[in-house]
């Protein structure tokens, strides 16, 4: 699953915000279900959003917006999140990766006219780093920021960090126009209170202004007229609708009253037919299975035989069948696309999950299966998942109950590290493989499941290694290293990555899933 902190989030947006069709709010210019150039574009989604302030979001809808409204000094193009790209500015770092110099490109103004400059860079990431209780301000612990000149402004890091350029890609660290941002409220030394006017005008960079913004039913943005980056929009106005019902948003994009859906599963994509497009391909979450490593917890899975029985007992292609169009096996904690993720996962072997059964002394005592029943992920539904798990365990010896509970009932005891024998999952905050180092041993998942540095100092180091790699060729072997340690010897047993499925009607063109904001609102055009 994502952090607590995104977790809580989407829980929070999941539970306050009612389901919105649109009904007839958001026509497009020129005509029911019309994509024109020119004219405006419909995008249905589920909103997980609290602000249209990048410094202070961190939900899913809200970084797609965010990406629309202000420009980040780094960027990453359609899906591919593996090599940072300039953004704003181009960047050099030194031999240890601690320091990192960021050179603005000119040209870029802001939705006001004035240039985007250095001054404007070390207010936005000042002001999030002031701002303590705001939802990004993780994003840059033990980093300094420093205006060198103009158009410089250099990072230093207390550690190696490698992943900053990708953290400097999120929509939550979009440079802000400084001048505008202090007259209404803006500072850097935690008295903000500038996020009520970002709730209703935007001062960004990016291709897009805010028309307008309501967390419960839709953001309507603008083009904006001043900009001067590489992706002009394909339309002049963007309307995003909170449509918390998929099948809700099926129904709009077949009868035109959307162009766009980005939350349907991998069975509804399948009623697509003639004139719609489907951009199917895997998300960067994983669901998986936690086997508590504290006896106190987990009795009989504090075992690493059971693990290990667990993991041999599945048939994961059966299980790949519920997860619909563009899932694939999770090969590992560290998912498909991301740097050290593993060509193969785990294959089933009842001989080997029967003898590793009984080398764990287990009894065949029954084992609850935790998991929250009321939060798919990426269309995957946990119940019918976690019942094809518990029957293909019934078939390895392993006899398992069902426990579902709300998800509101259920994190505290899985962020507390309560539960024995669960099913979650975990998505990246930032498009680095260093958001994966929290399964190992002594570190924030890897906690959840009972697993002390002293009970895998080697994987412990493993983690260590890549975390601190200052080369980049080398950290991919270190990630690679790791992830597979923790799929041979780790407590937890990958199961699959849902897919993202963005449906777009044959009037747009350039829709493409990327895990950080979800979809790129100016890349999608109107088909020529």
């Amino acid at each position: 699953m994502r952090s607590p902190r995104l977790l809580a989030l989407a829980l929070g947006a999941a539970l306050a915000l009612s389901a919105c069709s649109g009904g007839n709010s958001a026509q497009p210019q020129g005509g029911e279900g019309t994509a024109t150039s020119g004219g405006s574009l419909v995008v249905d989604t589920a909103f997980s959003l609290e602000t249209a302030d990048p410094g202070n979001t961190y939900d899913p809808t809200g970084n797609t917006i965010a990406k629309a409204l202000y420009e980040t000094l780094v960027d990453f193009k359609g899906s591919d999140v593996s090599t940072p790209v300039p953004g704003l500015a181009s960047w050099t770092q030194n031999a240890d990766a601690t320091q990192f110099t960021f050179t603005l490109e000119g040209g870029h103004t802001f939705s006001d006219g004035s240039p985007v400059e250095a001054s404007d860079v070390v207010f936005t990431m000042q002001r999030v780093q002031g701002m303590k209780e705001a939802k990004p301000n993780f994003l840059l612990n033990g980093i300094t920021v420093e205006q060198v000149d103009d158009t410089t402004v250099r990072f230093t890091s207390a550690t190696p960090s490698l992943q900053l350029p990708a953290i400097l890609a999120n929509p939550a660290l979009g440079i802000v126009n400084a001048d505008v941002v202090k007259e209404h409220g803006g500072t850097t030394d935690g008295s903000d209170t500038a996020k009520a006017y970002l709730d209703t005008a935007s001062a960004g960079s990016g291709p897009f202004v805010l028309d307008a913004f309501d967390v419960t039913s839709q953001v309507v943005l603008k083009r904006n007229p001043k900009y001067e980056g590489d992706e002009a929009p394909g339309y002049d106005r963007v309307v995003v609708r909170n449509t918390s019902e998929s099948a809700t948003q099926l129904i709009n994009l077949q009868g035109g009253d959307s162009q766009v859906a980005l939350d349907l599963n991998g069975d509804q994509v399948t009623q697509l037919k003639d004139g719609f497009t489907v951009a199917s391909v895997p998300s960067a979450s994983t669901i998986f299975l936690l086997v508590n490593q504290d006896p106190a917890v987990g009795g009989i899975t504090a075992n690493a035989q059971f693990a290990a029985a667990v993991r041999s007992a599945l048939d994961y292609s059966s299980l790949l069948e519920l997860a619909g169009a563009g899932a694939v096996q999770a090969t590992g904690v560290i998912p498909p696309g991301f740097t050290g993720a593993l060509p193969t996962g785990a294959t089933q072997d009842l001989a080997a999950s029967k003898a590793a059964l009984a080398a764990s002394g287990y009894d065949g005592s029954t084992i609850r299966l935790q998991y929250p029943n009321d939060y798919p992920v990426g269309g995957v539904e946990f119940t019918p998942l976690a019942e094809r798990v518990q029957s293909q365990l019934k078939a390895a010896g392993i006899n398992v109950e069902l426990a579902p509970a709300p998800i509101a009932t259920e994190l505290d005891a899985y962020v507390a590290g309560k539960e024995g024998f669960s099913m979650w999952f975990w998505g990246p905050d930032y498009a680095d493989s260093a958001n994966f180092l929290p399964f190992g041993p002594g570190l924030k998942v890897g906690l959840r499941a009972g697993w002390t540095v002293e009970a895998a100092p080697q994987i412990a180091q493993l983690a260590t290694t890549a975390g601190s790699a200052t080369d980049p060729a080398a950290r991919e072997g270190d990630f690679a290293a790791f992830a597979q340690a923790l799929q041979e010897q780790g407590p937890f047993v990958p199961l699959i990555v849902p897919g993202s499925n963005i449906a777009t009607a044959n009037t747009v063109t350039g829709a493409a899933y990327n895990s950080v904001w979800t979809v790129d609102l100016a890349e999608l055009k109107p088909t020529a």
